[in-house]
This record gives C-alpha cells, structure tokens and sequence, in this order.
C-alpha cells in the first residue's frame, strides 16, 4: 500500500502509467488534469485507471472520484457505480462522499446488492486478489507472492523464492481458506525482517519471468514452476518489474545526484542493505587468497600492510565484478528501490537507483560501492588479518620482513 501522504494526482497518474502500461499512452498526455484523462481514456480505461488510483493512491484516487463526481455524464456514470468495498477507507469515505453527494441531487446510485444470510456460492465481498513482493535478504534472495481466488473454493497462493543470476529457487503453491490465506498475507507484510509491500500483478509478474529467464544451468527451476510457469511468469508485453516502477516515479521528480551514490555506499556498509555476495566458489577463492597473505609475511608497518590490502581488494573487485555479477548487483539495487520508495524512504530509494546505474556503467564508476559490499562480505576474514601474529602474542620479537 501506498504511504506517501502528500502525493498529487500527476505523480500519482505517472505511477499508474507504469503500472498499467496499456494505458499509459494515454494517461500520460493528460498532464494530470482529470478532465483531459477522461477525454482520453475510453470507458474500460477510465474504470481502470480510477480502480488502480483508489487501490493504490488513495488520496489522488479521492480526488479523481470527487472531479469525475461533479463532471457528470459518463465520468459521474462511472462513479456511481463503483462499489466502495475493497478499497483503502480514505478511498471508501472518498467514494460514499461522491455518492452522497449525487444523491442530493437527485441521481441514481446503485444499492450494494445484499448478501444472503445463507450462501451456497462464495461472496463477491470475499474474493481475495493481491501480489506481493519482499526485500532481499543479505545473500540476495527475496519472496514474491500472488495470492487469487481458487476455482475450486477458497484462495490460492504463490509462493516463489527468486535469487537474481540464478532464477527460481522454490516455489510452493497452497489452497487455503480465504480467512487463512489472508492472515497469512497479513503475517508477511508485519514481520519484522524483510516485510512484504505489495505491487502491482503484472510488475510481479514480470520480475518472476526475468528471474527465470536468468535461470542457472546448475540450478534448474523446480518442477512446480515448470507446471505453473505460464500462469505466474507471462505479465503483458512491456511490464515493468517493481524496481523500475520506482525509478520511473522517482525520476520523474528529480534527477538522480552524486550524493545518493554515497548514500548507497553508507547504506551498504551500515548493512542497511545487502551485502548480496558473489557465487560461493569465487568468494572461497578471496578467503583463501586473504588467508594466505595474512599467514606468509609478517609486516610491522601498519601503513605497508593496509597498502597491501588495500591492493588484494581491488583485485578481488576486479575478478568479481564481471559484466554478468555487475548486470545481477544492478537489478538487485533498483528492486531494493522499489521497497524503499514504498517504505516512504525515497532518499534511500534514489541512493538505490544511482547504484544501479554505476553498476551499469564503468568500473570506475562503481569501484567504491563494490568493495564497500566485498568488505563487508569479508568482515571475518579480515578482522583475523588484523590480529597480531602468534610470535607476537607470545613475547617475540616479531621478525622485520620488507613487503
């Protein structure tokens, strides 16, 4: 859900747009005059449009209804019947405001159709429908989810671990009561670490599919996935993932500066975020390096001995960051975007986005945020070329050899 509370109607349209790009063509030139997206927009768009805005951007989705309320005709037609259930409450109070509001003056308003007190069939009111996507975790894995009503009765959920560069890790696939499913949801989206933020289908859809696209000849998909694969991985052409739904927005606000790039390296280093580390193999390959040159020269100059770190870092960035490790670090980068934008933490989402360019870029543009995340992976390995050689702890003259 959408926690920006001074969103206007532009940006919040810009966002839709992303979200719904079969519409954005339109959307667009409207400029964020509602009047003008009517005149653009055919009835189903409109319908569309309105739906996403009160889902997603309540307090611009108010003031949509409230312009369409008043405009009459086929804009007041569409409010009218909009059911307000199933929406935020600032978006429900914004609707039953409108209907209010055209009741006054005398135009027909659609009753909610009653329920029955003993159905045979599900309720309307209890169809359940949400996509969701979590953080990443410190070694780059994260959760999606797509939640949908079950042919059968009840809901059915998607459970898919993704982990960029290699693909779908598991997927699990429930059917549960509607009551359950949703505790569930409500489970993910309050836990402490790595809480779910809900996004659009498609933008879920879509990261999924490209996930699975990079899938590691090593690590095959699992069979589930194989089965259900054009079911949850095949979002329309042109579907954005959550993290360039983020940079969209965000760079439609402002240009991306130099400081959010040392913002992404403080974050990193903080552990805010990442350290998201290099395949096992390669990292084994620096620890053993690192081990070696703590254990073969003993160095008394402290200034020589972090020269010579200083250096094996480097390197280590150099062998690690391939085109392919820099093309996964960038993707993982502008999706933590899109948790930080929908966290209300836009400076954090903006220091996300110009890491994901410098990784996009040239080494020398993304040296730094490289070994800040390699230092931090390494932490133990070079915490223990810090402790004094054993001659040393024992009462020895540690022996003087030059570097």
């Amino acid at each position: 859900m959408s926690s920006a509370k001074d969103i206007g109607l532009p940006e919040a349209l810009e966002r839709a747009a992303a979200a719904l790009p079969r519409d954005a063509d339109e959307i667009r030139p409207a400029n964020g005059d509602p009047f003008a997206l009517l005149s653009l927009l055919d009835v189903e768009a409109s319908q569309r449009v309105m739906e996403w805005l009160l889902a997603n951007e309540p307090v611009a989705g108010s003031e949509l209804v409230e312009a369409w309320a008043d405009a009459g005709g086929d804009a007041a037609a569409l409010v009218a019947r909009t059911d307000a259930s199933g929406f935020p409450k600032e978006a429900r109070k914004a609707l039953r405001r409108a209907h209010h509001r055209m009741r006054s003056r005398g135009e027909s308003i659609p009753e909610p159709v009653p329920q029955p007190v003993v159905a045979t069939l599900p309720k309307v009111v209890d169809e359940i429908a949400v996509s969701l996507v979590s953080g990443l975790d410190p070694r780059g894995t994260r959760m999606a989810y797509i939640v949908e009503n079950d042919p059968s009765g009840g809901a059915r959920l998607f459970a898919v671990a993704l982990e960029e560069g290699r693909g779908v890790r598991e997927l699990e696939v429930f059917s549960a009561g509607r009551s359950k499913v949703k505790t569930f949801i409500r489970e993910c989206t309050r836990r402490e670490a790595y809480p779910a933020i809900e996004a659009p289908l498609e933008s879920v859809q879509a990261l999924i599919a490209r996930s699975a696209a990079a899938q590691s000849a090593n690590s095959p998909a699992p069979r589930s996935f194989v089965e259900w694969r054009s079911h949850i991985a095949s979002p329309a052409a042109g579907a954005s993932t959550p993290g360039e739904l983020a940079r969209a927005a965000l760079e439609a606000e402002a240009a991306l500066e130099a400081g959010d790039l040392e913002r992404a390296v403080a974050l990193v280093r903080d552990q805010s975020i990442g350290p998201w580390p290099p395949p096992n193999e390669t990292l084994s390959e620096i620890v053993k390096r690192l081990g070696e040159l703590a254990e073969g020269v003993v160095v008394v100059s402290a200034a020589a001995k972090q020269e010579q770190l200083d250096r094996e870092l480097d390197q280590a960035v150099e062998r690690v960051f391939d085109a392919a490790f820099a093309a996964c670090s960038a993707n993982r980068f502008e999706e933590t975007a899109y948790v930080f934008w929908r966290g209300d933490a836009p400076e954090d989402a903006r220091a996300c986005l110009a890491a994901a360019d410098a990784f996009r870029a040239s080494k020398s543009e993304f040296r730094e945020l490289g070994r800040a995340m390699l230092e931090v992976v390494l932490a133990p390995a070079l915490k223990a070329m810090d402790r004094p050689p054993e001659s040393a702890e024992s009462g020895d003259e540690p022996s003087t050899v030059s570097p």
